[in-house]
């Protein structure tokens, strides 16, 4: 047995049968690019796909805080007197205001 001259023949006869066979060799190839270099791959895709859900989560969070600051603001618009009357020690001048805590 002769030995081959060109060192990329004797790689090419070391590979695996599957491998020797071109177009395998060009589809194993062609998949590689488009999973792990392409613009559009795989792993790019897995991390929009991520990042939309994660945006979705957060959208739902808030519109669930602006929904309790507008009940927070309506809840307000109802007492305002009594807000003015607990964190201002605002008083009319015939009565003494208490402040009583609640224990949470």
């Amino acid at each position: 047995m002769a030995l081959p001259t060109n060192p990329l023949q004797a790689f090419w006869q070391n590979l695996p049968a599957p491998l020797q066979n071109r177009y395998y060799l060009t589809l194993v190839i062609f998949f590689f690019i488009m999973i792990f270099l392409d613009r559009h791959s795989v792993w790019t895709q897995y991390r929009l796909f991520r990042a939309q859900h994660r945006l979705e989560a957060d959208k739902a969070f808030y519109q669930e805080k602006i929904k309790e600051a507008k009940e927070e603001a309506d809840d307000f618009e109802l007492t305002k007197e009594k807000f003015a009357r607990e964190h201002y020690y605002m008083k009319r001048s015939n009565e003494d205001v208490y402040i009583i805590q609640e224990a949470k």
